[in-house]
């Protein structure tokens, strides 16, 4: 699956690039980056993206408030989705389920957790 198109989404500039550099030493070079929900709601809907990652913790929209906006349009409800949160509380674990998160993974990780997670989701 290396021609995956994953769009990242984090506020953080820093971990956008871990993330981005993890995810192409996993072998999925095909990445773009969004800054908050918003910003990857806008690309979503402009892009034909295989698989959203996105944190939870971000100004504008959080990454909760993005995974319910996907789940409830039409043409990205079916769009997999992996949270990489630090929120490692079972509850909000739970919650990111129950929003529709197809997978959850707890910061910080490595490429080997990541990648396997991403085959898991993308089935």
């Amino acid at each position: 699956m290396p021609d995956l198109k994953i769009l990242i989404v984090d506020d953080s500039p820093t971990m956008r690039r871990i993330l981005v550099n993890t995810v192409v030493k996993a072998g999925y070079p095909n990445c773009k980056e969004a800054e908050d929900g918003k910003d990857a709601l806008a690309k979503l809907m402009a892009g034909d993206f295989d698989l959203l990652m996105t944190d939870w913790n971000m100004p504008n929209m959080n990454g909760l408030e993005l995974v319910e906006a996907v789940r409830l349009d039409a043409k990205l409800k079916t769009i997999p989705i992996l949270m990489v949160t630090t929120r490692n509380m079972k509850e909000d674990i739970v919650n990111a389920i129950k929003s529709g998160v197809n997978g959850y993974i707890v910061k910080p990780f490595d490429a080997k957790t990541l990648n396997a997670k991403i085959l898991e989701i993308m089935g």
